[in-house]
């Protein structure tokens, strides 16, 4: 199997989809007050870090924000340590609008997992979601309350997201399996 790759998102698309996602937080939250964001581990972390960025930048107010590692709590891994995500949160959840970043959403599992862990670790106001791509395929009722790009795929698509912290580039493209030749 080869893969084809074509390139949906450049850098200058994903600066435009954050700055966006952080005006649409602050009108829904009427500001940064009492809000968190949670970074899902590992690109949700560098994409929460530029949203925090951004929404201080617009609004002139530090957003806290943390790394949320959801392995132990994920239903398709066979070793199931519960509750040790808990101890990582390094900002407490209790009463606070968390709101969830991650970079694909596709069946909805880890942001269960995500979910799961910030309700083990205390009692937010509310949990919201945030989306570079939001690609379709969804096995659990989860939908996204901000989306950088809707973009529909097949389930023998790929989404991929480079981030320059991880990757040394800022792109998304979406790889397409082809048969064997």
């Amino acid at each position: 199997m080869s893969n084809e790759s074509h390139m949906i998102m450049d850098e200058m698309a994903m600066k435009r989809a954050l700055t966006r996602i952080a005006h649409e937080i602050l009108e829904r939250n009427s500001g940064v007050e009492g809000c968190i964001l949670a970074g899902i581990k590992t690109r949700g972390v560098y994409l929460a870090q530029r949203l925090a960025e951004r929404l201080e930048a617009i609004e002139g107010t530090a957003i806290p924000w943390m790394e949320l590692d959801v392995t132990s709590y994920r239903d398709d891994r066979a070793e199931q340590g519960k509750n040790s995500a808990s101890a990582q949160l390094s900002v407490s959840v209790q009463g606070k609008k968390v709101i969830l970043l991650d970079d694909v959403l596709y069946t909805g599992r880890t942001i269960r997992a995500a979910m799961d862990a910030i309700m083990d670790a205390g009692r937010p106001d509310s949990i919201q979601l945030a989306v570079l791509v939001d690609r379709g395929h969804r096995e659990l009722p989860i939908r996204p309350d901000y989306i950088g790009k809707n973009v529909p795929t097949s389930k023998s698509e790929e989404i991929e997201v480079l981030l320059q912290e991880t990757d040394g580039t800022d792109l998304v493209r979406i790889l397409q399996a082809r048969g064997d030749e």
